[in-house]
């Protein structure tokens, strides 16, 4: 390394620190130095570039896309005095250039001295220039013109710490930098950062979640949604003081910047932290990509890189020719979506209640299909349903319907499709009971129209219908043509008070509405359960091995199981999804109605996602939650209230318990949200129950919070580098996992990094990304998000459901979400490459 003598640049004091600073630059200073930057930094051999003005500096100009070695600059001037951080972090810079992956490509130069930035050729030699400044107003009006040039030139920028508050006047340099703090860093603090971008060469071998110390800076603005992030900080961790961001806490970022690339990192504020072998590797990966050894994505994550379009039109006046009540849609191979609606009618039309009228209920179940191709909509067929039957109080509306769709693995040959829904003529009027089903239809590939005669049914069961609610009803394939299928508890919400809904009054002719214990927390009912079966060729479907029942077993009182469960305790599952990298299952439910914790009963309404590796029981209704239990009710005074449940072992003691009374363990979710915030939690007493109360609660998951909510699973993204077109979501979002909420409001709209070494078993998720910009909410927006699936070629469709409920209106609609920021840069042609 060669480090030029220490002679600090000073500038006249007029106009130093004053609002002239702007007035003595000179506009053209930039543009005319940028040409000959140009042909430095990427221009082809040297014997093409214009003769320099002055004798050429010791370090050779370097020549991309050859060169042995990258040369960066490292610039330290100060307006105070220099911190003992400088003279770590040159070296630890000079030691990068020496050891580990990047050994024998960088050459390290540091200087005080800004006449660097006006000696074209000298400043042309470097790849990346470093500021590990002290701060303040160090740059007269000529040099930093020079910087900007050199910038605009494509030349590589890495900002450290304290290079935030260096060049204070300028607003050019503030958007190099991408944010400015609001004072002087905290003092030293440990603090957990959240590394979401696993794909940028700065964080991809960091930890998911990096424990160290330092001092941290808040932000005038937070610059997420205008830079690319790739690390934040977690609050709760450290104390923040004032000027605290909440959740979204950025400490490094990058994007490209007027022509070049800028990198960024809050970090770095103490000697010790040079020394640090993950900080030295998030600062070669940096380097790397600032000096054009790596390309990287730094546009993955800023707002006006995505576009949403609505793609379909308002249906005509009394009809549901675009869309009907949207309930589920299911991407093809060749690129059409086909989305399904519910039952209810077009807003204003004519709903029977009357259950003496053969007609209650009666709706049609949808199958729209929308080809990108042509860009138009066709009805492609309807189901005669029970699921028409209005609003109104839990004894009026339903939930059945057309709930779920999922297409063949083999759909482009076969035309086979999945519904999942409750047919209008299997309808017992007089029990108030309906059949539920799971059945293939074939799509005719000649007119496009669903064969209702090639129905054949997979599977049946029955579910009462006197009371509303949860139907569920999503589903999805696995590698190995299993087929899962999410069932409601077809259970009321209206006699616990919003808590467990586990009252076994009242009845409706002897079948309990009110008792979730009957459906979800049995393992003899098929409602209120993720079922997992295998279709067959001939339109059967048989049981795979490994579900959480045989369907053989025999216990305590005679027992029984049934062999489709796999995931039994889940409330209202609308929406479940597999990784088709993993194979993994992902799964969200409704919760109950309390709005707030009850030191009687248990937790308040909690919406729940899971990451599902293996058969289990989640819980409802007698746990939520990180296994926060319920208390029991049974005959003959269900007000009063019984002991808590054990999560670890619990017993199904309900007078309408037809299956095992022990119950496998409950395994508790990954993400849980109220009301009050994400992942409340409580002291425990000796024997693991939570206390309750509202004022000893800690929330774990800061960024998210509900209100009205209703969670919605949505995918788990995977890049394809091999297919996909040029709108598809960048390599940045791989492996993470979207979660949302039907309502935009406070809810959830994240993609959600989770630990696989801890997801099994509950773990929480160490990062989140809000969507909430880039899916648009608000009045012109998604408001309603009702479901939400990658395309084949990596676009993004989302379900709106519109603004009433029980029908479609004129905000009902389909929406794709796609990627407008380009590919990663450099681009592969100004890539620096060791010499041959």
């Amino acid at each position: 390394m060669q480090r030029a003598p220490h002679h600090r640049s000073r500038k006249s004091s007029p106009g130093r620190f004053g609002t002239e600073r702007f007035s003595t630059r000179r506009p053209t200073a930039a543009v005319l130095l940028a040409g000959a930057l140009t042909a430095s930094l990427l221009g082809g051999a040297a014997e093409a570039r214009p003769a320099p003005e002055r004798a050429p500096t010791t370090l050779s100009l370097p020549s991309p896309p050859g060169g042995e070695n990258v040369k960066v600059l490292v610039f330290h001037a100060s307006a105070t005095e220099e911190s003992p951080v400088v003279n770590a972090g040159i070296e630890a810079i000079e030691s990068i250039g020496l050891t580990g992956p990047a050994a024998g490509r960088f050459k390290t130069e540091a200087t005080d001295d800004g006449a660097v930035f006006t000696d074209t050729d000298r400043l042309g030699s470097y790849h990346t220039v470093v500021f590990l400044t002290g701060g303040g107003d160090v740059l007269d009006p000529e040099q930093e013109a020079g910087l900007e040039a050199y910038v605009k030139a494509g030349g590589g920028f890495l900002g450290i710490h304290e290079a935030a508050r260096t060049e204070p006047y300028s607003t050019w340099f503030t958007g190099l930098i991408g944010a400015r703090p609001t004072g002087a860093a905290s003092g030293v603090q440990r603090a957990t950062v959240e590394v979401g971008d696993r794909i940028h060469p700065a964080t991809k071998n960091l930890p998911l979640e990096w424990k160290r110390p330092d001092r941290w800076f808040n932000w005038a603005n937070n610059p997420s949604g205008t830079v690319h992030t790739v690390a934040r900080v977690r609050e709760n961790t450290y104390r923040p003081g004032t000027g605290a961001h909440g959740a979204d806490h950025p400490v490094s970022w990058c994007r490209d910047y007027d022509g070049g690339r800028s990198f960024y990192t809050a970090m770095g504020g103490t000697a010790d932290a040079y020394s640090e072998t993950d900080f030295r590797d998030h600062l070669r990966g940096a380097l790397q990509w600032t000096s054009r050894i790596s390309a990287a994505d730094c546009k993955a994550t800023i707002d006006a890189n995505y576009r949403a379009e609505r793609v379909t039109q308002p249906n005509q006046p009394g009809r549901q020719d675009q869309i009907g009540e949207p309930h589920g849609l299911a991407t093809a191979p060749g690129g059409r979506v086909l989305y399904i609606g519910r039952g209810g009618g077009a807003g204003g039309a004519p709903v029977v209640t009357d259950w003496n009228d053969p007609e209650i209920g009666k709706g049609l179940g949808q199958i729209h299909v929308y080809d990108p191709a042509t860009r138009q909509v066709t009805l492609a067929g309807a189901l005669t349903v029970f699921g028409n039957k209005g609003g109104g109080g839990e004894l009026v509306k339903v939930e059945e319907g057309l709930l779920g769709i999922e297409l063949d693995p083999a759909f482009e040959t076969n035309g086979w499709l999945y519904l999942h829904y409750t047919p209008h003529a299997g309808l017992d009027r007089d029990r108030r009971i309906a059949e539920r089903r799971v059945s293939r239809f074939t799509l005719t590939p000649a007119t496009g129209k669903l064969d209702l005669a090639s129905e054949k049914v997979l599977l049946k069961w029955p579910v009462q219908v006197h009371s509303c609610c949860h139907a569920g009803g999503g589903m999805a394939f696995d590698s190995k043509g299993n087929l899962y299928i999410a069932t409601g508890d077809t259970n009321s919400s209206g006699f616990s008070d919003g808590y467990s809904g586990n009252n076994p009054v009242p009845t409706y002719k002897g079948v309990s509405f009110a008792d979730a214990r009957r459906t979800a927390g049995n393992t003899n009912n098929l409602n209120g359960k993720i079922l997992r079966i295998h279709p067959e060729p001939d339109g059967t479907a048989t049981l795979p091995e490994g579900n959480l029942f045989t369907g053989r077993e025999q216990a305590e009182g005679g027992g029984k199981t049934r062999g489709e469960i796999y995931v039994m305790g889940v409330r209202n599952p609308s929406r479940i999804s597999i990784d088709r990298k993993t194979d993994v299952l992902h799964a969200a439910w409704v919760g109950p109605d309390a709005s707030a914790p009850s030191t009687t009963w248990g937790p308040a309404k909690y919406e729940s996602f899971s990451v599902i590796t293996k058969p289990g029981n989640y819980g409802w209704p007698y746990c939520m939650g990180n296994n926060q239990p319920y208390r029991d009710r049974n005959l003959p005074d269900p007000a009063k209230p019984l002991g808590w449940y054990d999560c670890a072992a619990p017993k199904n003691e309900s007078p309408h318990n037809d299956g095992l009374v022990n119950l496998p363990p409950v395994t508790g979710s990954n993400i849980w949200y109220s009301p009050q915030g994400g992942a409340p939690d409580y002291p425990r007493d000796a024997n693991g129950v939570p206390s309750y109360r509202a004022s000893e609660a800690t929330y774990l998951l800061p960024w998210l919070k509900g209100g009205g909510q209703a969670a919605m699973d949505g995918p788990v993204y995977r890049y394809d580098p091999r297919g996909g077109g040029t709108e598809r979501w960048p390599r940045y979002w791989d492996g993470k996992w979207f979660v949302g909420d039907f309502y935009d409001a406070d809810n959830p709209r994240h993609a959600v990094l989770t630990d696989p070494r801890t997801m099994a078993s509950g773990g929480l998720p160490t990062h989140a990304e809000s969507l909430k910009k880039i899916i648009p909410i608000g009045a012109g927006g998604i408001r309603n998000l009702m479901d939400w699936k990658f395309a084949p070629d990596g676009s993004l469709y989302v379900l709106d459901y519109g603004r009433g409920f029980f029908n479609s209106d004129a905000q009902s609609a389909l929406w794709r979400v796609t990627y407008q920021g380009g590919a990663p840069t450099p681009a592969a042609k100004d890539l620096v490459r060791r010499a041959s």
